[in-house]
């Protein structure tokens, strides 16, 4: 189950306003490659949405089925929030409906990197 936690207000590319559901995923145990002890830790993605602000802010704790998935882009920079470090990434973490698979979801043609961001209706480099 995914949880919806958070919102975000963006824009998009006409500089109109939207809010965007920021989603996570429940806790996953992985190994440190560095220690090779674990730690606990949950994958975040965001959607866009047709929602108001008040709209959004009530679905926060709303569970939906699914799971949120790694797939492949072309690289981009990421600043890390806490430490100002500059990464390249190659990667979006993206949510799927129960039953999808990221090959489906690829062929398919539903998911495309816009401004930064994982959307519908393009395929992503692999």
């Amino acid at each position: 189950m995914i949880t919806i936690i958070d919102y975000k207000a963006r824009q998009n590319a006409k500089g109109e306003d939207f809010f965007a559901l920021i989603l996570q995923s429940g806790i996953e145990m992985v190994k440190s490659q560095e220690t090779g002890n674990y730690y606990a830790t949950a994958k975040t993605a965001s959607v866009t949405s047709t929602f108001t602000e008040e709209v959004c802010n009530n679905l926060i704790g709303e569970q939906l089925p699914g799971s949120i998935q790694k797939v492949q882009c072309e690289p981009y920079e990421f600043t890390i929030p806490d430490s100002g470090e500059i990464i390249e990434l190659n990667h979006r973490w993206v949510y799927l409906k129960e039953g999808e698979t990221v090959e489906e979801v690829v062929h398919e043609g539903k998911v495309e990197e816009h401004e930064g961001k994982v959307e519908k209706n393009k395929v992503p480099v692999l």
